[in-house]
C-alpha cells in the first residue's frame, strides 16, 4: 500500500506533538478571579466551587504573591459587600475607602507589577442585586452608566491598571473613557464585557458574591444565547467608543462568538471560562466521569484556539501547575 502523505508520522511521539502544536498554552494567558471579603484570616470555600476561596484581603494579598510566583500576570478582583452597605444607587462602589478600593492599592503595595484588573458592575453593591439602577421594576440605562463612571473613577484613583464593565449598559465603554480621560487617568485602560449572554452558567459566581437578581432576571441587558452578529456589533462599538480589550463570556458554549469576534476586532479579545464551566468539570471529576486534569488543559486550549488571546479561568493556578510538569 502505497500513500502519498500519512499525516500520523506528525503525531507519533509527544516531542513531534509539541512540535507541530498550533495553540500553545502559557501562563501569560490567564487573568485569575480573586474574591474578597472583609476580615481578617477569612478563608472561605464557595460550596458550587470546590476547591476555589472567598478570601480576606490579607489572604488575597498572599494568593497574589503565589500566583506571580507561578508566571501569572493579571488577576480580575471581586468584592462581596455587606449587606448593610448595599442600596439601590450602589454608592458603596466608589467610596475611596471601600474594600475594592483598599483592595487595588494593598495588592498593588505587595505585587507593583501584577496587572489589576476590576470588576465595575453594580450588582455586589445592589439592593436589587441587578447591575443597575432600579426604577419602577425596570433596570435604568443612563442613571447607571453614571454610577459606573464614578466606580471606574475611583478604580482608577486606587491604582487599577484596567477597569473591566460587566454590566452590559448601553454606552458605558464611551462615557467610562470620557471620564477617565477628563480627570487625568490616561494609562487605565478599559477591557470591556462586550458580549456578556443570559447564561444559565453564572449560578455559582452568584453564591459567591450573594449577588443573585432579586427580581426577575438580567435578560434585559445581558445577551440572547441565541444571537451571533448581536455579539459582533457589541465589540466593534465598544472598540470604537475606547475599549483596548473586548470579552465574550461564557467561555465553553460560545467559542463560536470567540472566533467571529477575533475575526472581526483588532484589539485583544478575552473569554471568561465561567464558574458552571468550571463547576461542571469538578463535579464529573469527582464522580469519575472524566480526567480532571486532562479536561482542564483541553478547556483552556479549546478558548485560546478559538482566538482568545485572555483567559480568565479559576483554573488558571492548576493549569500553570501541570503545564510546568
Amino acid at each position: 500500500m502505497f500513500l502519498q502523505r500519512r499525516n500520523r508520522i506528525l503525531r507519533q511521539s509527544p516531542a513531534i506533538r509539541s512540535m507541530v502544536a498550533e495553540t500553545i498554552l502559557t501562563p501569560n494567558d490567564f487573568i485569575v478571579p480573586l474574591f474578597i471579603d472583609e476580615g481578617q484570616g477569612v478563608e472561605q470555600e464557595i460550596p458550587s466551587m470546590p476547591g476555589y476561596f472567598r478570601r480576606s484581603l490579607d489572604g488575597t494579598v498572599k494568593e497574589v504573591k503565589e500566583l506571580w510566583s507561578l508566571g501569572i500576570r493579571s488577576i480580575l478582583l471581586f468584592v462581596k459587600s455587606k449587606d448593610e452597605l448595599k442600596d439601590n444607587t450602589g454608592k458603596e462602589a466608589w467610596n475611596p475607602d471601600g474594600l475594592m478600593q483598599r483592595s487595588i492599592k494593598a495588592i498593588k503595595n505587595a505585587v507593583p507589577e501584577i496587572v489589576v484588573m476590576t470588576d465595575v458592575a453594580l450588582d455586589p453593591y445592589s439592593s436589587y442585586g441587578h447591575d443597575g439602577i432600579v426604577e419602577n421594576g425596570e433596570i435604568v440605562n443612563d442613571p447607571t452608566v453614571e454610577a459606573l463612571v464614578k466606580m471606574s473613577l475611583s478604580h482608577a484613583a486606587a491604582g487599577a491598571d484596567l477597569v473591566a464593565p460587566s454590566d452590559m449598559m448601553d454606552g458605558r465603554i464611551g462615557a467610562i473613557r470620557q471620564g477617565l480621560e477628563e480627570n487625568g487617568y490616561t494609562k487605565t485602560g478599559i477591557m470591556a464585557y462586550s458580549a456578556k449572554y443570559a447564561s444559565c452558567f453564572y449560578g455559582p459566581f452568584r453564591d459567591a458574591l450573594d449577588s443573585a437578581p432579586g427580581f426577575g432576571d438580567k435578560k434585559t441587558y445581558q445577551m440572547d444565547p441565541a444571537n451571533r452578529l448581536e455579539a459582533i456589533k457589541e465589540a466593534l462599538m465598544d472598540v470604537e467608543e475606547g475599549a483596548d480589550i473586548v470579552m465574550v463570556k461564557p467561555g465553553l458554549p460560545y467559542l463560536d462568538i470567540v472566533r467571529e469576534v477575533k475575526d472581526s476586532v483588532h484589539v485583544p479579545v478575552s473569554v471568561y471560562n465561567i464558574s458552571g464551566e468550571y463547576a461542571m468539570i469538578k463535579a464529573a471529576a469527582k464522580m469519575g466521569w472524566i480526567n480532571e486534569e486532562r479536561a482542564i488543559i483541553e478547556t483552556l486550549t479549546s478558548m485560546k484556539r478559538a482566538g482568545a488571546d485572555l483567559i480568565a479561568t479559576y483554573f488558571a493556578k492548576d493549569a500553570v501547575k501541570l503545564l510546568n510538569r
